[in-house]
């Protein structure tokens, strides 16, 4: 048989084909929170799902509780490319995107179902794609749950928030939220907030109760106020370079997988809120108080001009379509 250099050209290309289609793609998942919580739940079985669907073609590595970036440093590592999947709370996204502040804004959502409503319609869908021009893809939304108010003392109307100062995401919003009841907002890392509560750099924090009990910020605030005010929920993005270039089966799978794994995270966040709230009264280091009527009147009416000061940020139709997911 004779042997053409044609001949060996393409076995060569086709040797470097199989031998990098059968490499798997390693895939790194980023978040800063426990795995014990939705978001972590949800992360781990992002893993399982993927690995199950592309057997020997992905290796999905979950990283914790910031153990890889802090979250005010995961948006840079994924644009970079140093990881590949990352799940910022909707806050941290304004500078990619002024839409997704419609999250944000306090009192918008009755509840978590109302929320999940929007995030399903057509308009919190296209939100997905909002960040595509910057390099980032939507891949779903995940949530955690409605957060509470948090201090050193009872905050039964807003005149008690005046002068104090709390631990906020990096969301002018969320600034504009306290600034409006007379507090001081503090921009801290996730990661140091238990500290900063528990040395008195802060006096309050806003949070889920999955983040409250498996932070401890409990066992370092002596009130909490079950205000529902806002959502902290996630959006899961990929770094949009990586993601395009996967090929069509593994960007398949990994969306079949991500769809999959959000479902299980979402059912553990409404599953589990009520019963985070319930560790946290029975450990007994926080009087975890009602909001009344009146007092939440109250805080309604004092925070409620945030909206229109974002109304031209976020966009009117926006706002009203949120604003449609209550019953």
């Amino acid at each position: 048989m004779k042997i053409t250099l044609k001949h060996v050209l393409a076995t060569a290309l086709m040797a470097v084909g199989l031998s990098t289609y059968a490499a798997p793609i390693v895939i790194k998942y980023s978040h800063v929170v426990a795995d014990a919580t939705p978001k972590g739940q949800a992360a781990l079985k992002f893993k399982e799902f993927a690995e199950k669907k592309l057997p020997g073609k992905v290796v999905v590595e979950v990283f914790p509780n910031s153990q890889l970036f802090g979250d005010g440093k995961e948006m840079e590592a994924l644009l970079l490319g140093d990881v590949q999947i990352i799940a910022p709370s909707l806050s941290k996204f304004s500078k990619y995107t002024k839409k997704l502040q419609v999250f944000d804004l306090p009192f918008l959502f009755d509840d978590i179902q109302a929320v999940d409503r929007f995030q399903s319609s057509k308009e919190g869908q296209a939100l997905l794609s909002s960040m595509k021009g910057k390099g980032i893809v939507g891949l779903g939304y995940l949530h955690n749950g409605m957060k509470e108010l948090s201090a050193n003392k009872p905050l039964g109307n807003p005149a008690d928030a005046k002068g104090l100062k709390f631990r906020i995401q990096p969301s002018d919003v969320i600034e504009a939220q306290f600034k409006a009841v007379g507090a001081n907002p503090q921009k801290l890392a996730f990661s140091e907030v238990y500290q900063a509560l528990q040395s008195g750099v802060v006096d309050g924090q806003e949070n889920t109760w999955s983040n409250i009990y498996s932070q401890k910020f409990h066992e370092v605030q002596g009130y909490i106020m079950d205000s529902n005010h806002g959502v902290i929920d996630y959006m899961v993005v990929a770094n949009g370079k990586w993601w395009e270039g996967l090929p069509k089966d593994i960007q398949k799978g990994l969306s079949e997988a991500m769809t999959e794994s959000i479902k299980v995270g979402n059912k553990i966040a409404f599953d589990e809120s009520e019963a985070f709230k319930a560790k946290v009264i029975a450990d007994k280091k926080a009087k975890v108080l009602p909001v009344g009527k009146e007092s939440l009147a109250a805080w309604r009416a004092a925070m409620k001009p945030v909206w229109k000061e974002f109304e031209a940020d976020i966009g009117l139709d926006l706002i009203q379509a949120a604003q449609k997911a209550n019953k």
